[in-house]
């Protein structure tokens, strides 16, 4: 049985290893099996800013199912001039919190570090991410993931990846 509340260590162990997961994908940079881990309906978004009425704010990524594919096919084919070449990554998510618990939906926040290496430099960069996860009979899928850098109202360069 599903313990769905937001104590639950067993809910929190699971949740942890899906997120760990998502991370590591993203690292590989296994991008058609990050794809398989979002529900059809999903919004990818890393807002600019502190303003959180995303539909109608700046928003470095506002990605629907038709752009997540989009943006992956230009990451896979290079044919983006920030995924040429593409950087390595290595991502840390941790302090991860689940918010509130609604029938399969669980609302869950963590902190993000992701360090970048491309053409022998390396950047740091920090956001807190909120996700929106449904658990289904075969684990969870993302409904919507924010990531806010936390600089996002700062100067940002291109980036090659995804966070």
């Amino acid at each position: 049985m599903f313990d769905t509340s937001t104590s639950s260590t067993d809910l929190l162990t699971e949740v942890t290893a899906f997120l760990w997961k998502e991370a590591d994908i993203l690292d590989r940079k296994a991008y058609d099996a990050w794809l398989e881990l979002w529900l059809t309906e999903g919004l990818y978004i890393l807002p600019m800013g502190d303003g959180e009425d995303y539909e109608n704010q700046l928003n470095l990524c506002y990605d629907d199912d038709k752009m997540r594919r989009m943006r992956i096919d230009r990451f896979n084919r290079g044919f983006s001039i920030s995924s040429a070449p593409a950087a390595d990554t290595v991502r840390t998510v941790s302090r991860i919190v689940i918010d509130s618990v609604d029938g399969e939906a669980i609302k869950v926040r963590a902190a993000q570090h992701v360090i970048e290496d491309k053409f022998g430099r390396q950047r740091i960069w920090a956001a807190d991410v909120f996700f929106t996860l449904k658990k289904t009979e075969d684990g969870f899928l993302i409904e919507r993931k924010i990531a806010k850098l936390l600089n996002s109202g700062g100067m940002l360069n291109s980036f090659s990846y995804l966070f």
